[in-house]
Formats: structure tokens, C-alpha cells, sequence
């Protein structure tokens, strides 16, 4: 009898459902990044377009340019000890292209950068002032070809904590980090219908406290969700 009630207990355990990424702890979290970005290499066929899903992607490559303009953004991750926060820039409200948005450092590469790392480092010391001292790169998103004609390469950083910014006035307006587990948790993501060539498409806003990332921002950090999982 004993052993019929041990089977029958047996029978209806239910498997433990892995932790979401947004409930790890801090030492996993910060883990899992390095183990998922070290050494990775991405393929053509890994280019993402804007916020937009990869099937959405497919539908409407054709309406970029073939040949994209090639530009680099640093993803920097803050390493707070108990939190790893994502640093993010507001651009400043008269440049040409995404004015006033919420993005990462970076831009266009020029032609003394050696590779989109070095192009991501250069830029972001120009706009906010991060030392390329404090910043561990430890790998790369896939490439994001964005609305404006730019195929941009996202490099992600860990940043160690004792830096000092300086923002240069005429590319960037202010700065606010926002945890990363926060941002990684599907439940605080809001869905947005975007109107783009004659198609409404869904893409997700990230909102924290006054701040909401949306667009091209918004999509790379969720393509780093999904290399996470």
C-alpha cells in the first residue's frame, strides 16, 4: 500500500517552471549575460528591422535600402552590485534624426573606426563622456536596420561603477538608468500600434516611471531578451 501511495504522489508532481529572466538574482543575471553573449557570431539572415518581430521583418525588408548606412550603439550595462541597471540617453531635440527619443550612445561609424565595437566606444565618449576604462564589451547584439536608413550594430558593455559623465550638449540631452531585470519582465511591457508604409504594426513600449523606451530602442532590448532565454 505504501508503495502504491509513493507511485500515485509520484504521478502528479508537476516539473517546476524555470525562473522568468526578471527573477534571477543579480550573480545570475550577470552570469547568464556573459555566458550567452561570449563568443556569439550573428548571420545576415539574423538582421532584425526596428521593434518589429522577425516574421514582420521579413515582410517589409524591401522598403529599406538595400544598402543600409552602417552605425553602432553601446548597450551599457551598469554593474550596481545588487543591481545591473541599462544606461540610456535622451537625444538631443534638434538633431536630424530621432530627435528628443530615448536611445543608447552611438551612432553613424566613421571610416577611422576598425569594427562597430570601436565605432560604438568612440561615440559614446563623445556624446556622454564614458571612459572606454570602465567598460567590459562582452559581445554583440544582431544588427537592427532602423527607420532613418541606419543598420546599427548594438555592443553590449558592462560598466563598472566610479565614472563620470560629460554630456555633450549638442547630441545628448540627459541621461537616467532603468534596472535591467525590470525591463526584462513581460509583464510591465505595453503593446503600440505603429502606423509604418500604410501598415499598422505592433510593436512593445518598456515604460519606467516617467520614462517609456519604444521603437528601435525597445526592440533591441527585447532581441537581448530573447538571447537570454
Amino acid at each position: 500500500a505504501r508503495g502504491r501511495c509513493a507511485r500515485r504522489r509520484y504521478r502528479y508532481m508537476i516539473p517546476a517552471r524555470p525562473l522568468g529572466l526578471h527573477a534571477l538574482s543579480t550573480p545570475e543575471l550577470r552570469e547568464r549575460v556573459r555566458q550567452r553573449l561570449a563568443g556569439r557570431e550573428h548571420r545576415d539572415a539574423d538582421v532584425r528591422i526596428g521593434p518589429f518581430a522577425p516574421a514582420v521583418a521579413e515582410r517589409i525588408r524591401h522598403r529599406f535600402p538595400v544598402v543600409p548606412r552602417p552605425a553602432a550603439v553601446l548597450v551599457p550595462l551598469v554593474d550596481r552590485g545588487d543591481e545591473l541597471n541599462v544606461l540610456f540617453t535622451y537625444r538631443a531635440a534638434d538633431l536630424e534624426h530621432h530627435a528628443g527619443q530615448i536611445s543608447f550612445p552611438g551612432g553613424r561609424l566613421e571610416p577611422g573606426d576598425a569594427d562597430a565595437i570601436s565605432g560604438a566606444l568612440r561615440e559614446t565618449e563623445e556624446e556622454i563622456g564614458l571612459d572606454r576604462r570602465y567598460i567590459e564589451v562582452l559581445g554583440r547584439l544582431p544588427d537592427h536596420i532602423v527607420i532613418s536608413g541606419f543598420q546599427v550594430t548594438p555592443v553590449v558593455g558592462l560598466v563598472s561603477p566610479g565614472f563620470t559623465l560629460r554630456l555633450d550638449p549638442t547630441e545628448v540631452a540627459g541621461t537616467f538608468e532603468a534596472p535591467l531585470r525590470h525591463l526584462l519582465d513581460p509583464g510591465t511591457h505595453t503593446p503600440r500600434v505603429l502606423r509604418i508604409f500604410d501598415e499598422e504594426l505592433t510593436a512593445y513600449d518598456l515604460p519606467w516611471q516617467e520614462h517609456t523606451i519604444w521603437g528601435a530602442t525597445a526592440g533591441m532590448l527585447l532581441t537581448f531578451k530573447e538571447l537570454l532565454e
